[in-house]
């Protein structure tokens, strides 16, 4: 139900498997479509979070992300929305090139700890910082516009990292410890206007996928 001064939780998840997953390429910001596991993942997410009280869906306005909202919402029947803020990182000139080739042609990039930090970008492509500074302004700007409802974010790993570890204040280098998992949940809260994190990994949908 609509709170109208309640906080607003968000459960940020990332679209299914796609071909280009499969494949090992760089899709950054170009789409690829859904494989047919990464259909099935979607539909057995639609029937987890069937009945954990979304009033809506908030995706990425890539091809990706909004067909894994809309066959998640064959469940939960619950409006969405498209947010072009929430798009996943651009690669720049990396993007559609199979990783192992990036690493073969850019070692200069790749080899040598370039692509630690905050201000890391890829030619012609942005950097962590710019993701984390417009994803987190599309979740404020959802908070203000549904304050109190619960809203199933469907969007990209790189979003979830930089929001992640911009708010538990990491550096994003390769020596951090993990604390993501793959195809989970994770919890957050916006309270006026600050965004915080309530628990992440707070649900496995890759457990529920084997």
């Amino acid at each position: 139900m609509h709170k109208k001064n309640g906080n607003t939780e968000f459960g940020l998840i990332r679209h299914g498997e796609t071909l280009w997953n499969i494949e090992k390429r760089v899709q950054g910001q170009k789409n690829s479509p859904l494989s047919e596991n990464g259909i099935k993942m979607a539909e057995i997410w639609g029937q987890i979070l069937r009945g954990r009280g979304y009033d809506r869906i908030l995706a990425s306005d890539l091809g990706r992300t909004m067909e894994t909202a809309a066959v998640i919402n064959k469940f939960l029947h619950v409006p969405v929305s498209e947010e072009k803020r929430l798009r996943e990182m651009d690669w720049g000139s990396f993007t559609g090139r199979v990783y192992r080739n990036v690493r073969k042609g850019s070692p200069d990039i790749i080899d040598y700890g370039k692509m630690e930090g905050w201000d890391f970008h890829p030619p012609e492509g942005e950097s962590r910082r710019s993701v984390y500074s417009r994803s987190v302004k599309a979740l404020k700007k959802a908070a203000e516009i549904w304050p109190g409802e619960k809203i199933l974010v469907v969007t990209h790993e790189g979003v979830i990292h930089c929001i992640v570890n911009f708010l538990e204040n990491r550096k994003f280098i390769f020596s951090e410890p993990l604390i993501l998992e793959p195809f989970h949940v994770h919890h957050l809260i916006c309270n006026e206007n600050q965004l915080s994190i309530v628990k992440l990994n707070a649900i496995d949908l890759k457990r529920q996928c084997t």
